[in-house]
């Protein structure tokens, strides 16, 4: 009997539809003059700048579409030929290129920023980024100080300290914009916001089934772009429960990513955008799937159980900026892919280090060092960069790949038990 598929695509038709009304109203702001306020995704304020009428853009997301479309490597070209050195990050040169082609993409003609809102969580090359901007483009530059979190506890006058800034920025923009903070539809967008969170967090714990229906690498890094986005609207809610609905089909009809599920990976570090594909391709023939991924959590480590909170709304919001992936210190980075592991019932881990991110890339050499003769976790580390495609080579990448994944499988099959990988 033919088995019969209800929601299967739902996930993909629906942010199609949601991310090409997002690029198109970025394209009509610069005939209807709509302001637009640029925010990076870890932490972002995306409720509080809402409510004062911006419509947000995201660089990074800008970066790694154009990753995907192939024209990244001319954008981080012409920043290279204007000055910026090789060793600059991929996401910053490719923003630069584009600014120096007045914005022209591959998403269509993008819209120049009003304001710059630089919730520096867990990065320091974002203010750079962003005075840079803020210089070429002459509009107003907001830093939002994050502390980097060390201890298992965050001080309160740490979110205090936050809490103040945020308070600092409702006021610019009252000035601003002429009008007062909403505070009915910011406690109504953080509970949209709360929402969204919880269903995220179920999404990512259906990969605790044997086969997981979905790859929380491969997979989630496109189910995350609507959190990140469009987080604090009814419509990621919608989203979220239509995603739930096509997962948990997979589920009901033992269905996974690929044909048969061998191997269950962690993955470390951000996809390569412009051979994402080709990068794919290179696992599946081992039957390999992700099932946790720390690049999932750059916007908020949601399932670590922190939630947008309407009864406090501003001293979530700075609890929120708080709780990013990058802005955690490498203790808690590695003791959260430790819990991964174990929680996912994953064989090995993944480390992709990418050349001109550092948020990742310092420290995954220990990572490595820690898992592969510490935990005695199979351990995987490949590189090359988000951005820039000169960094991928394909064979080099395909011939570590194979070697580890061949050696994993004989040791499963002679019962040799866990060790480090190459």
């Amino acid at each position: 009997m033919q088995t019969t598929f209800q929601h299967q695509g739902a996930g993909l038709r629906l942010q199609k539809e949601m991310m090409t009304a997002w690029y198109a109203r970025q394209e009509q702001a610069v005939q209807t003059k709509l302001p637009i306020a640029y925010v990076f995704i870890g932490g972002s304020p995306n409720e509080l700048l809402r409510n004062f009428g911006y419509e947000l853009a995201f660089p990074e997301i800008n970066a790694l579409q154009c990753g995907i479309k192939k024209a990244a490597g001319p954008n981080i070209i012409r920043a290279e030929d204007f000055g910026y050195s090789s060793d600059v990050c991929g996401y910053v040169k490719n923003d630069i290129g584009l600014m120096l082609n007045d914005y022209q993409s591959p998403q269509g003609r993008l819209a120049k920023p009003d304001f710059l809102v630089c919730n520096a969580s867990g990065c320091a090359t974002y203010l750079k980024w962003w005075e840079a901007l803020a210089q070429h483009f002459a509009v107003p530059l907001f830093v939002l100080d994050v502390p980097y979190v060390q201890g298992d506890e965050i001080p309160a006058e740490e979110i205090e300290y936050v809490e103040a800034q945020i308070h600092e920025l409702i006021e610019l923009l009252e000035r601003q914009t002429g009008q007062a903070l909403d505070m009915a539809r910011l406690k109504t967008d953080l509970a949209y916001a709360a929402q969204t969170e919880e269903r995220w967090s179920q999404l990512l714990d259906l990969a605790t089934h044997h086969p997981s229906p979905f790859d929380s690498y491969f997979e989630a890094v496109f189910f995350m772009a609507n959190i990140n986005i469009f987080r604090g609207t009814k419509e990621a809610v919608t989203y979220y429960d239509e995603v739930l609905k096509e997962l948990k089909e997979r589920i009901d009809h033992g269905v996974g990513p690929i044909p048969q599920e061998k191997v269950r990976v962690v993955v470390e570090g951000p996809p390569p955008w412009p051979h994402f594909r080709s990068f794919w391709e290179l696992f599946k023939p081992w039957g390999v799937v992700c099932v946790a991924s720390t690049y999932s959590k750059v916007g908020g480590l949601w399932d670590q159980g922190f939630r947008h909170d309407p009864s406090r709304p501003i001293r979530s919001m700075a609890e929120g900026m708080l709780h990013a992936y990058c802005n955690w210190s490498l203790p808690k980075r590695q003791a959260l892919i430790r819990s991964y592991i174990d929680h996912f019932d994953a064989d090995a881990l993944v480390i992709h280090s990418v050349k001109s991110c550092r948020s990742f890339s310092v420290g995954q050499a220990d990572l490595r060092e820690y898992f592969h003769h510490e935990a005695k976790v199979p351990t995987l580390f490949v590189e090359s960069d988000l951005a820039d495609p000169r960094y991928f080579s394909h064979a080099q990448l395909r011939n570590r790949i194979d070697a580890f994944f061949e050696s994993l499988e004989h040791r499963k099959l002679a019962r040799g038990g866990a060790g480090g990988g190459p």
